[in-house]
């Protein structure tokens, strides 16, 4: 019963040393700049899919993109930083995303906004 859990275990221990990593191993103010909303390690832990979001200018499609493009970079310096504090054999694969939800969220929120703004065309 415990291995159904490790998967999470090993999930919120690679947030925190990533967390980490990015903030203080890198040296790179952008990477410093991006918080991890998820993480998600397969049951076999061989690969993590890491969901991140800036904390400046995260409408930004160019940081976003860069931002991605400098954490593939970084991928082996990362995985080298999680073996060091995991208790695993092997570094999982990681897959870096850019978590969107927010946004979605955001643009809902816009859009009732706007729909309780707009006259409803009935006689008060």
């Amino acid at each position: 019963m415990s291995d159904a859990r490790r998967p999470k275990r090993v999930a919120e221990d690679i947030r925190s040393r990533l967390a980490d990593a990015l903030r203080r191993e890198l040296g790179d103010p952008m990477l410093a700049e991006l918080m991890i909303t998820e993480v998600d390690v397969s049951d076999d832990l061989s690969s993590a899919r890491i969901k991140v979001r800036l904390l400046t200018g995260e409408r930004d499609d160019g940081r976003r993109a860069e931002a991605l493009k400098r954490l593939s970079r970084a991928i082996p310096r990362l995985k080298r930083h999680l073996l060091r504090g995991l208790r695993l054999r092997r570094a999982p694969e990681l897959r870096f995303t850019y978590d969107t939800g927010p946004d979605a969220v955001l643009r809902v929120e816009e859009l009732i906004e706007e729909i309780h703004r707009e006259p409803t065309g009935k006689d008060e």
